[in-house]
């Protein structure tokens, strides 16, 4: 059995959550495990765009118009509005028997405990925590590239004052979420200055040797 494999099986219908500030390659890495383990793959502002378009999927309306807000501004949503959010979609049925790759779910502190019930109550505990390290010197690196290129996607990648902003709310809010996952023993750290196959090889490779222990 090769290490996919070997993953896969140990994953079952759990989750992996992917974290790093922004430019880290949390969702390319996310990606590629979703599709190299027939995962499904949520990244929050994926969900809370969709929340929005398609109002439908929004049973509470301040949980809309939250997403109306993040979308229209590329802020973050307050904290009751994306508990809501999240475990209003970890619960649907189209997810039942998949294992899932989140890209940073419930990023801020106090958001990751709702997440992991959800998770738990829907089949898919969380099993390991991957953390994308990049220096905020590469960050702003990686942000010029896209600046310079107009490559950077989302409007608030291109935004500087709005990326600064994510980089101290990472330094504020999320780094203490990283912390509890750490003191769990489920938190897995990637050097992710390197090129995108070394990244993705390093990953793997920890997430066999964490399966295996």
């Amino acid at each position: 059995m090769d290490k996919i494999d070997s993953i896969r099986q140990w994953l079952g219908t759990g989750s992996i959550n992917v974290f790093g500030i922004q430019f880290a390659g949390k969702d390319t890495v996310g990606k590629q495990l979703a599709q190299v383990f027939g995962a499904e793959f949520i990244g929050s502002g994926d969900v809370m765009r969709a929340t929005f378009v398609d109002r439908t999927t929004a049973t509470d309306q301040d949980v809309w118009r939250a997403a109306q807000v993040g979308s229209l501004s590329g802020s973050l949503m307050p904290t009751e509005e994306f508990k809501k959010m999240i475990t209003e979609r970890l619960s649907r049925a189209d997810l039942d028997g998949e294992s899932l790759v989140l890209s940073t779910i419930g990023r801020w502190i106090g958001e990751e405990g709702p997440v992991m019930d959800a998770l738990n109550a829907s089949g898919h505990p969380t099993k390991a925590v991957l953390l994308l390290q990049i220096s905020e010197e590469e960050a702003w690196r990686r942000w010029k590239i896209a600046h310079d290129t107009r490559n950077g996607g989302r409007h608030d990648d291109i935004d500087e004052a709005r990326v600064a902003r994510r980089l101290a709310e990472f330094r504020d809010k999320t780094l203490p979420v990283i912390e509890i996952y750490r003191n769990m023993g489920i938190l897995l750290e990637i050097n992710a200055e390197q090129d995108r196959d070394k990244v993705f090889a390093d990953v793997v490779d920890a997430l066999y040797e964490f399966s295996r222990a």
